[in-house]
This record gives C-alpha cells, sequence and structure tokens, in this order.
C-alpha cells in the first residue's frame, strides 16, 4: 500500500496528481489506463477532476506492479485481473475490504511445459515409418538452411 504524505486520511479521496506522484506515474498514463481497464474508475466531480478512492489506488498499484515490474501486456493485465489470478494491492485499512484474490494460479490454468520430456518421448511410435522418415528429412533440410 502506497503512502501519502500529505497530512490526510488514509481513507481521504486522492488527486490524479497525488496518485501519479506518489507511484512515480504521470496522469495521462493513469488517464489511458482507466481507458484499458474498466475496473479502474475514479470519481469524477466538476471539471472532470480525477478522485481516486483508496481501492483506485489499490488497483493502479497492481496494475502498475504488473505492466511495469512483472512485465504484463495491458491486455494480459486486464486479463489476469478480471479472472482473479493476481494479488491485488491492499486498499487502506478505513477503505471497504474486497474480497480477496487467489495469489496462485490453478495448476489447470498453467501451460503444459514445452520440450523434450518423457511423455513426449513415444509420440512418434504411432506415425508411419516412411512418413517419420520424410519429417526427419524435411528437418534436416530446415536445419541446413538455417545454418547457410
Amino acid at each position: 500500500m502506497t503512502t501519502f504524505d500529505d497530512g490526510k486520511d488514509d481513507g481521504a479521496l486522492r488527486t490524479i496528481g497525488e496518485v501519479g506522484t506518489a507511484l512515480g506515474l504521470k496522469p495521462h498514463v493513469l488517464r489511458y489506463w482507466e481507458e484499458q481497464f474498466p475496473m479502474l474508475q475514479p470519481l469524477k466531480r466538476s471539471g472532470n477532476r480525477r478522485y481516486y478512492r483508496p481501492e483506485d489506488v489499490a488497483l493502479v498499484e497492481t496494475i502498475d506492479r504488473l505492466v511495469n515490474h512483472e512485465g504484463y501486456t495491458l491486455k494480459g493485465a486486464k486479463q489476469a485481473i478480471e479472472e482473479g489470478r493476481v494479488a491485488m494491492a491492499e486498499a487502506s485499512p478505513s477503505a471497504p475490504a474486497k474480497a480477496e484474490a487467489p495469489e496462485t494460479v490453478e495448476e489447470e490454468r498453467l501451460p503444459k511445459p514445452v520440450g523434450p520430456s518423457s511423455e513426449n518421448k513415444d509420440r512418434g511410435a504411432d506415425i508411419p515409418a516412411d512418413v517419420l522418415a520424410e519429417l526427419k528429412g524435411i528437418r534436416e533440410r530446415l536445419a541446413a538452411a538455417i545454418d547457410a
């Protein structure tokens, strides 16, 4: 959770400038993220001034962590947040509690490992010998073309 040194209560609303300064983000980045992440909806008052609630700040922190520190794309970060695959940053203690997202991805959602394994060694057993020989020839020609 980001701490603000502005004398305001932990649950106070923050302007886009205050949030940007605290997190090291420029206001135009925060405005762009509002377009890309529909769940990020700070309050808008007169003159379209944005006021971020503690839960909005926590969401911005999570987006920042995913995109700028963990290497997610905006699309990937949005999907991970929507599916609850990432831990959200904590909102301030006086903010309303949100349901916690699981911190780990369920095993069935993880991609299968790629590469040689004992499981893959017997894969060619049911391929006819002539087809297998042709495929090996293609692989050799491709390897030679790459090396050339």
